[in-house]
């Protein structure tokens, strides 16, 4: 069964300085009939303006992924981490039993565009930790390359949940599929661009999500940046 969520149906805040996006319910916004998706709690499709960002806040027993679509991402935490983020670039930091943390546009002039991503731990109360990995144009054009799972697969970061992520780049005939295991189910999000998941034509912002189907296949790309994550159920 695969279920569409228009871009345009997810919850929008304009901060000024933010306009952000929320696959699922998130601050100020609540939606019931989307909380989460398996252990998948949020997609944040955020545009910080030059200079701005979200000062040093916490967070707890949370997987945090970052993706970045345009722009430079300056980070800092309570860990002793501090690097900035790009294009490419594939961030996760474990919250764990706490951390701290600050992300800001690393640029004076530019703005962000970036994908914020919350995924619910297996277990409370590890131990925070971060990595970063670098993923090239290359290695996602035209296929579907993990970029996160729980054994750091492939050389992807490693999350401690469980669900896997992949990217893809997408154009003209280009085609990739990934088999679901049996009670797996996926979600994928449409970063850019315009492509077709099952059969279902989705654009920059649509998402499909997938139960009870024993592969998802991506096709038909118009300058498509993709997101799937292979899901568990939420214990």
């Amino acid at each position: 069964m695969i279920r569409i969520r228009r871009s345009d149906e997810r919850g929008h805040a304009n901060h000024g300085w933010l306009n952000a996006k929320h696959s699922f319910s998130f601050a100020d916004y609540h939606d019931p009939e989307h909380m989460h998706f398996g252990p998948l709690r949020v997609i944040n499709e955020d545009r910080i303006a030059a200079g701005q960002g979200f000062g040093t806040h916490g967070h707890r027993d949370m997987e945090i992924v970052t993706y970045v679509l345009d722009g430079a991402l300056s980070h800092r935490d309570s860990l002793g981490n501090g690097s900035t983020i790009r294009p490419g670039d594939v961030q996760r930091m474990s919250a764990g039993t706490g951390v701290m943390h600050s992300e800001f546009n690393g640029s004076q002039e530019d703005p962000l565009h970036l994908l914020q991503i919350w995924i619910i731990p297996k277990r409370a109360g590890d131990q925070p930790g971060y990595e970063e990995k670098r993923f090239t144009d290359a290695d996602k054009r035209g296929q579907l390359r993990v970029v996160a799972s729980p054994e750091g697969r492939d050389g992807s970061v490693t999350i401690h949940a469980d669900a896997s992520i992949y990217a893809g780049l997408f154009d003209g005939e280009e085609r990739a599929e990934l088999a679901l295991a049996a009670g797996r189910q996926a979600y994928v999000h449409v970063a850019r661009g315009a492509v077709t998941v099952n059969g279902e034509a989705l654009k920059a912002g649509d998402a499909a999500m997938i139960t009870d189907t024993a592969s998802v296949t991506v096709e038909n790309g118009e300058g498509a940046e993709v997101l799937l994550f292979d899901l568990g159920q939420l214990r």
